[in-house]
């Protein structure tokens, strides 16, 4: 009886030994590896197949794909890791209260990946993103006429807070692929 638990938790040592050797990356993620004695490793890791120090090492993935930071109502908000928020409360020029909805393409940047890690850590959404986004957003508004936003000029200050929030987001490694405004709505 003794040797068969033996057997059992050598298999159980055996498997997390094995398993913590490998780091597995998937197409779309990229690793980043944590050293117990050097800190976050610069090195990234792509997709495939890749050693670590079982113990002493530990490996968190990164999504590299193109993420859909989404404005809307129906974002909630408890889950403050999430990607998006609810809609952003802003006024314009000529002093409308309105409520900004829409979609923010972002992408991370491979090469401060682990930057992003060390400094910021896992949750960069609720510490850079969503503040930049609802700052940048209100200070776009105020510049310009209600009217305007929701006319011919739609497609200015999407330009516009797309170079707003690239000068924010570019130094810290995170990529503003496009900015898009869905709904413009007057608050009372």
């Amino acid at each position: 009886m003794a040797e068969s638990l033996d057997k059992i938790m050598y298999s159980f040592v055996l498997e997390d030994v094995i398993k913590g050797i490998f780091i597995h990356v998937p197409p779309g993620y990229v690793a980043c590896v944590y050293d117990m004695g050097r800190g976050v490793l610069r090195k990234v890791l792509t997709p495939g197949l890749h050693l670590k120090i079982p113990f002493w090492q530990k490996a968190k993935l990164f999504n590299i794909q193109t993420l859909e930071y989404s404005i809307s109502e129906d974002f909630d908000l408890n889950n403050l890791r999430a990607l998006g928020d609810e809609p952003v409360s802003a006024v314009t020029l000529d002093g409308k209260r309105i409520a900004i909805e829409g979609t923010i393409l972002l992408r991370l940047d491979i090469e401060h990946i682990p930057s992003i890690w060390q400094w910021v850590g896992e949750d960069f959404v609720a510490k850079i993103v969503r503040p930049t986004v609802r700052s940048r957003l209100r200070m776009i508004a105020a510049k310009y006429e209600h009217q305007h936003i929701l006319t011919h000029q739609r497609a200015v200050v999407e330009a516009d807070a797309k170079t707003e929030l690239e000068s924010i987001f570019q130094p810290r490694g995170i990529r503003v692929e496009n900015v898009l405004l869905s709904d413009i709505s007057q608050q009372k």
